[in-house]
């Protein structure tokens, strides 16, 4: 298993999102160097985790924005299994994740799964996105998360990628933390068995 593991920062009143490595237990900032090693760790890890807590907070009306400046939140996709996958274009294992995420959709787009990929890299990498779409033949979805958004979901842990998959409810099913030898199959049959699961008609 191999995980990146970011530290993110938020600064007022600009809220920028600052992202540095760490390598356990210090912080270094990745600088621009391109003749640099991907900075990652290596080494077992788990792979899902529970939900971070909540605390009374609703991920329902948190969202992220597109390169065209609309604004999506999760409740938008009610009725659909959503994928939200945090990542970073320097990522090794974000980069290792696309291939797979880049099937589910091409596989289950049609019975209702949407895969938005969210940008965690910081100011620099977001310039990167479209090339990185571009270079791995990216189809589904890619955005910038509210702070209010990565602030909740990655509470627990500041590791990419993280995987969320939400069923048609809007109920969280699993969360992944990392990408490794056992992920594919088991974020597939997470998916399959949410795309199976009708959703509730509301009152």
């Amino acid at each position: 298993m191999v995980v990146a593991r970011v530290r993110l920062y938020w600064s007022l009143p600009l809220s920028i999102l600052l992202v540095c490595v760490v390598f356990e237990p210090a912080c270094t900032s990745r600088k621009s160097n391109k003749t640099e090693p991907t900075p990652v760790l290596s080494g077992p890890a788990n792979t899902t985790y529970p939900m971070p807590p909540l605390n009374g907070k609703s991920v329902s009306d948190l969202g992220w924005e597109l390169s065209d400046g609309q604004h999506n939140i999760l409740s938008d996709y009610k009725g659909k299994v959503l994928v939200l996958d945090f990542y970073a274009t320097w990522c090794v294992p974000c980069r290792q994740s696309v291939p797979h995420l880049i099937e589910l959709q091409r596989r289950y787009e049609k019975d209702g799964l949407e895969i938005v990929g969210l940008n965690v890299g910081g100011p620099d990498d977001q310039e990167k996105i479209s090339d990185f779409a571009r270079e791995l033949g990216i189809q589904y979805t890619l955005a910038l998360p509210d702070d209010a958004l990565i602030s909740l979901l990655l509470s627990d842990s500041n590791s990419i990628p993280q995987t969320f998959i939400f069923d048609r409810n809007g109920e969280l099913k699993k969360h992944f933390i990392g990408y490794g030898p056992t992920s594919e199959d088991e974020i597939g049959r997470i998916v399959e068995s949410a795309l199976k699961s009708p959703a509730t008609q509301a009152n």
